[in-house]
């Protein structure tokens, strides 16, 4: 087994949020792909494996170390970067097309060497109740009266969406300590381009303890802000989001929607650390 340390989503090499990428450990039970997750302790680890979908390229189970998720974003292109990277060629030179807990997921590559997914359907959208909304603010830790919009933006991962009044409101958010495991929710506000950003965003999840973690740069949450956004009148067909200043990163994501409406979530990777050997593991 290998291991590779993928950089993702970053305005720069080692900017944006950070992946573990494990190529070789179809032997691997799902406890010991969950144990080495939590071992490493980033936001998510990845597994890549031969696929069972005649359509895919490859498959990847995703960890974070509350357990296993259906799908995540920057884990995507980061499991991408690394499957080409260590010579993976897709069927349609096109695109690459990954197979996962939702099913396949497209990649493609955009200008600049970056790579995007085709953001997967909402299997939950629609405001949150008044009860779920006032539990999510408390959590989150931002006044009631800075909220515009609370949704869910479930793809994946069970976001709870805020939409807050101005970025001042999502930067000085101060959520607590500890959540239900399982919590999953993101901030957001327009920047009105300040910095050459039209989005600024922070997304918290509970971990397997209940502690509540901010991640760096998140491509679920990301995505589905952009659902949400792009498909306004007027809305444009590209916008930059950033994220992660808050915990020292500092993400540039690309939301964008082509001519047949499919949105799509974009940013560079970087490769920091390639082949590790894993042998003694498992």
């Amino acid at each position: 087994m290998q291991l590779d340390l993928v950089d993702v989503f970053g305005s720069s090499a080692m900017r944006g949020n950070p992946l573990a990428v494990v190529r070789g450990g179809a032997a691997l039970s799902a406890d010991a792909m969950l144990a080495l997750t939590r071992w490493l302790g980033f936001s998510e680890t990845t597994f890549l494996l031969p696929a069972t979908d005649p359509a895919a390229d490859y498959r990847v189970r995703i960890f974070y170390p509350g357990g296993e998720l259906d799908f995540a974003g920057h884990p995507t292109l980061g499991s991408c970067h690394a499957w080409q990277t260590a010579g993976g060629s897709p069927r349609d030179p096109s695109k690459v097309v990954q197979q996962c807990g939702i099913g396949l997921v497209e990649v493609r590559a955009m200008d600049g060497g970056a790579l995007a997914f085709a953001a997967p359907p909402m299997r939950r959208s629609g405001p949150l109740s008044a009860a779920e909304r006032a539990e999510a603010v408390r959590v989150a830790g931002v006044p009631d009266d800075a909220v515009v919009e609370a949704m869910w933006a479930d793809n994946g991962p069970r976001w709870q969406m805020l939409v807050l009044r101005d970025v001042a409101d999502v930067l000085a958010a101060q959520p607590l300590p500890k959540a239900e495991p399982g919590t999953d929710i993101g901030l957001a506000a327009p920047a009105h381009g300040a910095d050459g950003k039209d989005w600024e965003l922070r997304a918290f999840f509970a971990d397997q303890h209940g502690n509540l973690v901010e991640d760096p740069v998140t491509g679920s949450f990301n995505a589905g802000v952009a659902t949400h956004t792009l498909g306004r009148e007027n809305a444009g067909d590209r916008l930059v989001a950033g994220q992660g200043q808050c915990v020292g990163a500092d993400g540039r994501i690309v939301w964008s929607r082509d001519g047949a409406g499919q949105v799509w979530v974009g940013g560079l990777c970087a490769m920091i650390a390639a082949g590790a050997d894993l042998d003694h593991f498992g």
